[in-house]
């Protein structure tokens, strides 16, 4: 293994022979050689690398030269399908290291040949969906020539259809060896061909998933890799928290009812005891139901009126019940994994009632699927750190985001490895000239109903300077909704494309705008990061509030419970640092690239005036700050000018 990496990197180098328009980065290099002795002494590795650092090749490099097996785990589909189809290719061309890749989705992304047989018995699985029929006709076709099985091939098949869930399996429904499908299962095949690449590309999900629920069935990810990379390692705390949990939802045990009464049907059997043990559980859900309408969205388990604890405990019986008669009925593998699942969800609902609320938050969400109950324990860090100890490789975390100044203590502590060693990387990018940080001044209380129009009125010079070319990012929807109708009042005719999250997906929405060049586009946390906009198409960043997670977060509930019984304080230990890192994730929306400029604005007046103000300030990039917004107005006019004089004087006279 090389212990240099600047001549691989360099200007000189195969990656520069193979990539148009490479240039060295120091740092690029600096982060490789990093990685590349996390790999060789098998040890945890915590990077934050500044945007336009080149992390993705800063750790791939190192892992295809090692020469080890390798998981790459991203948190946005966007990263892992970047990965898989462009980056890890593109290297192994340019290195001449012919590699073995595999891209790893969860069971969801799959089509399951025995549940399609199901749907198609199940015609009253078409219920209430327009044009299933057809949808479901369109599917079978593409079912006998599809190889992997993955839907994102069906391009017209959104992941919102009511049909998703009955064409796909889950680590519950399942059946196994024992499927008549087995052989050609598109989960095993995609995991077959894990377990013999040499780079296996995962989502968060799906490895935290295997981390937590060991799935036998299909034998465990990580024994035969070597080093585990986690790339968007700032969202790794809050989806562990997810799986170290637990849960139970009234979909799970519809659609347990849905599919046995197929399985029976598939078999021609009738089983009217059966039949009627299904239909109780649906009654004892309709009650829950009653008994939550009306209230707010997420009640604490304390808040649970008797009625609700009561009906719980008669819809556990139900379930004992319906599992015994699935068991007597005895019409096969389906029924029998039927069984299985009811008596599942019956032991998951007996673990939430008796769950100890000294070591996690209870509660019950509500939304258009139903009520979900949830168990959220207060640390999750003692099982990351059991995880990774119980696996002797290489584990290297890096994002933008993992510290706070240079100091790793908060994200450490959160993945139980406080004695990881550590490396801050700064950006190559020249903010100093890239950048002006625009804090309006006189801006009213956050929470003044006055402040979506101050927001909007403190902007505008900026947007009328840049003629659009913003983004305008807010922390909460409500917030949004308000600054949708300000824009509106101060720009009844805007002179600039005007989108909304919410109008189209993501992907869509982004497209368009880099496509538009000079459009405003209003969202919230989704756009926050995973997004990438090169050029003067984005040229304005600004962020309405500081981005403090909302109180009603069950999440947020958790931890800070958990921080005051051992007697720290939530606010500085969790809320504080967490915020700052949000707003980072934020502000490294604007500058994307060496040649990229733009403004970016922090409306919140509490950053002057807190004390902990101070903690945002020293997070964002060495830029100038102005509180000014004809200074702002000249930086991005005279850089577009630069740029393109003719569409800067069209802007203006527009």
């Amino acid at each position: 293994m090389t212990s240099d990496y600047r001549e691989i990197f360099g200007a000189e180098g195969p990656l520069a022979r193979v990539l148009p328009g490479y240039s060295f980065r120091p740092e690029q290099a600096a982060m490789a050689k990093a990685v590349a002795r996390a790999l060789a002494n098998r040890e945890p590795l915590l990077v934050e690398a500044g945007t336009g650092t080149g992390k993705t090749f800063a750790y791939l490099v190192p892992a295809m030269l090692s020469g080890r097996s390798a998981i790459i785990s991203t948190g946005t589909r966007t990263l892992q399908d970047q990965l898989f189809r462009r980056d890890v290719p593109m290297l192994a061309q340019a290195l001449g290291m012919p590699l073995k890749i595999a891209l790893l989705k969860g069971r969801s992304n799959y089509l399951c040949r025995h549940r399609l047989d199901l749907a198609s018995h199940q015609g009253s699985l078409l219920d209430g969906e327009r044009g299933a029929a057809r949808t479901l006709g369109r599917v079978m076709r593409w079912a006998s020539t599809t190889k992997s099985g993955d839907l994102a091939e069906l391009a017209d098949l959104p992941e919102q259809s009511p049909l998703w869930p009955s064409i796909t399996s889950t680590r519950d429904n399942c059946i196994g060896q024992e499927c008549r499908q087995f052989s050609r299962c598109h989960v095993m095949e995609a995991r077959r061909a894990a377990q013999a690449a040499d780079v296996v590309i995962v989502n968060h999900h799906l490895l935290l998933a295997d981390l937590a629920l060991k799935d036998e069935g299909f034998g465990d990810l990580l024994p035969g890799a070597d080093a585990i990379i986690l790339d968007e390692a700032h969202q790794v705390p809050e989806t562990a928290a997810q799986f170290f949990g637990k849960s139970w939802s009234a979909r799970q045990a519809e659609l347990l009812a849905r599919d046995a009464a197929a399985e029976l049907k598939a078999a021609g059997v009738q089983a009217p005891p059966l039949s009627a043990a299904l239909e109780d559980i649906g009654r004892r859900i309709d009650g829950l139901r009653r008994t939550l309408s009306g209230g707010a969205p997420r009640r604490d388990w304390t808040q649970l009126a008797d009625a609700f604890l009561d009906e719980l405990a008669d819809l556990e019986r139900a379930l004992g019940a319906a599992a015994a008669a699935l068991e007597e009925v005895g019409a096969g593998a389906g029924t029998a994994n039927c069984a299985r699942r009811a008596r599942a969800l019956a032991s998951t609902l007996a673990a939430l009632r008796g769950a100890s609320d000294e070591q996690g938050v209870r509660g019950v969400e509500t939304g258009a699927a139903g009520f979900a109950l949830q168990f959220t324990p207060f640390e999750i860090a003692a099982r990351l750190r059991e995880c990774v100890q119980a696996r002797p490789c290489a584990w290297v975390f890096t994002s933008a985001t993992l510290a706070i100044g240079a100091d790793f203590s908060h994200f450490a502590a959160r993945v139980g490895l406080p004695d990881a060693r550590t490396l801050c990387i700064d950006s190559p990018f020249d903010y100093r000239n890239q950048a002006r940080i625009f804090l309006p001044p006189s801006m009213p209380d956050p929470k003044s109903p006055a402040y979506g129009d101050a927001f909007i009125d403190a902007c505008a010079p900026l947007l009328e300077a840049g003629g659009g070319r913003a983004f305008l990012l807010y922390t909460s929807y409500r917030g949004l909704r308000e600054g949708v109708e300000a824009l509106r009042r101060r720009f009844p005719d805007p002179p600039f494309p005007v989108m909304v999250q919410g109008e189209a997906p993501r992907e869509v929405l982004l497209m368009r705008f880099r496509e538009l060049g000079n459009a405003v586009l209003l969202a919230t946390g989704s756009f926050w990061e995973g997004v990438d906009v090169k050029g003067e198409a984005l040229s304005i960043v600004a962020i309405d509030k500081l981005p403090f997670a909302s109180p009603d977060d069950p999440l947020l509930a958790a931890r800070l419970e958990g921080i005051r019984r051992r007697g720290g304080n939530g606010f500085t230990e969790y809320q504080l640092p967490q915020a700052v890192l949000a707003l980072k994730q934020g502000v490294g929306r604007l500058i994307r690239d060496f040649d990229d400029f733009g403004v970016i604005v922090i409306a919140d007046p509490r950053v002057a005036t807190k004390s902990y103000g101070r903690a945002f300030l020293a997070a964002l990039p060495p830029s100038p700050v102005i509180t000014d917004a004809a200074s702002g107005a000249r930086f991005l006019s005279e850089h577009l000018t630069k740029r393109d004089p003719v569409a800067t004087a069209a802007a203006g006279a527009g």
